[in-house]
């Protein structure tokens, strides 16, 4: 008789061993797979065209929802790379897209000087210059990261009597003159600036 008790205690004992296995077993293979995987998601999109203000970009700034109305502010940036607004000074606007120059400004508006005030910030087309011996010269649509050759090239390209080592680029920001060598850029040997709004790209015209 106790022999016969002592088999029914391990019986009980081995079903118990079993049965823990089997619940662990499951609840391990449901917590390790869940129902909803975010493995795949895509990463938020993120736009790296925006554009950024450049020196010599013309700035608009408007103003609303306040009770003495700012006169809407339009002007180019300047060599600083600042704007100067109503109130508050100047403001550092280069390399900013419109959107946080917007909400700079705003903040610095708001609560100093208003309780709640509206400020969008817009720019005008933005365009450079092409002149001298090319094919049409004028005004070309500024793109970002657009070259002196890539200017050219936008605008019909040489003449034949264009002197291609002899391509200047003056900046609106300061002025300053950069000369090019096109022969030398196109095949790797010199630089090719980039060109950024309100530039001016000049071909000289060769003597023979």
């Amino acid at each position: 008789m106790k022999l016969q008790c002592t088999w029914i205690v391990r019986g009980l004992l081995v079903c118990s061993l079993l049965f823990a296995g089997i619940f662990l077993t499951g609840c391990s293979l449901f917590s390790s797979t869940p129902e909803f995987s975010d493995t795949n998601t895509p990463p938020p999109a993120t736009d790296t065209n925006v554009a950024h203000f450049h020196f010599g970009d013309t700035v608009t700034v408007t103003f609303a929802d306040i009770l003495d109305q700012l006169p809407v502010h339009e002007e180019a940036i300047k060599e600083d790379g600042t704007i100067t607004l109503p109130i508050i000074g100047k403001v550092l606007a280069v390399g900013k897209t419109a959107g946080e120059l917007q909400n700079e400004i705003h903040d610095l508006y708001v609560p100093k000087y208003y309780t709640h005030l509206t400020v969008t910030v817009d720019t005008g087309e933005r365009v450079y210059y092409v002149s001298g011996e090319v094919k049409v010269p004028g005004s070309q649509l500024y793109r970002s990261g657009t070259t002196v050759s890539q200017g050219i090239t936008a605008a019909g390209g040489f003449t034949d009597f264009a002197k291609h080592s002899n391509v200047v680029i003056i900046r609106a920001s300061n002025h300053q003159q950069i000369k090019v060598n096109v022969d030398k850029v196109l095949k790797g040997k010199a630089e090719d600036p980039t060109v950024y709004p309100g530039d001016q790209i000049v071909v000289a015209r060769r003597l023979w």
